[in-house]
């Protein structure tokens, strides 16, 4: 996509799975990527040898971490143009055992950080008529056991979405999100804690329930997150896309 050649892009969380993919394919459109994350060496490992990836380290859960994020990126770039809010968290949390603590943990990866990001981007983003990609889920609209305050997270994400589009389309942002449906990360392992034999339990049932009868890439994902900061959805704001094998019409 060559709307997107030289111009600066932010992805948080883009040390693996669906960041990871994003990162390279906006690289391949010729844009200058940025990737984020808590853990250096997956960073490292993804921009060495590659001309157009650079990283910063930055927890999206840390709130000092969101105006030092942006004010190294123009510092060492210059402008900033994209943002994609990909990092995430989320837990299984049956409501008997909800507290404080885990409550707060999601919300302020999947709502605070997002926010805070793109209030410290906002002047940037003003001057160069940008674009933010957020990353929700399925269920962030679909109902799900378990999972009520990852879901509520991913919710308020995908309303925020729809307000800061109305909000910020007088200065030519277009604000839109991508909802992932499951797709084949470590993010059951790693973010929701499961175990191996509950990993491969929750696949093979989401498997069964998604139509097109598989989990997704990261690159299934990713292809619509660029596809939405380029200039063929110079149309589209305020959207919310949903890219998960047609599990959210069952």
């Amino acid at each position: 996509m060559t709307s997107l050649k030289d111009k600066v892009v932010i992805i948080t969380g883009a040390g693996a799975g669906i960041g990871r993919a994003a990162a390279l394919r906006f690289a391949e459109s010729e844009a200058t990527v940025v990737v984020t994350g808590r853990r250096s060496e997956p960073l490292r490992i993804l921009v060495e040898g590659r001309e157009k990836l650079d990283f910063v380290l930055a927890d999206a859960a840390n709130p000092d971490d969101a105006p030092r994020l942006v004010e190294t990126v123009i510092k060492r770039w210059g402008r900033l143009d994209v943002l994609v809010n990909n990092a995430g968290a989320g837990t299984m949390l049956p409501l008997e055992h909800a507290d404080l603590g885990a409550i707060a943990g999601m919300f302020a990866v999947n709502v605070f950080g997002p926010s805070l990001l793109a209030t410290a981007a906002l002047p940037h983003l003003k001057v160069a008529g940008g674009s933010i990609v957020n990353v929700s889920s399925t269920f962030g609209h679909k109902a799900a056991g378990a999972l009520s305050h990852y879901a509520a997270s991913k919710a308020a994400l995908e309303h925020m979405t729809r307000c800061s589009a109305l909000e910020l389309a007088d200065h030519r942002i277009r604000v839109n999100a991508v909802a992932a449906g499951p797709t084949e990360t470590d993010f059951l392992r790693e973010r929701m804690g499961l175990s191996d034999e509950q990993v491969e339990s929750v696949k093979a049932q989401e498997r069964s329930r998604i139509p097109l009868q598989r989990r997704g890439l990261p690159d299934d994902v990713a292809a619509w997150i660029v596809l939405l900061a380029s200039d063929a959805a110079s149309w589209i704001t305020g959207q919310v896309i949903t890219v998960d094998g047609g599990l959210s019409i069952t």
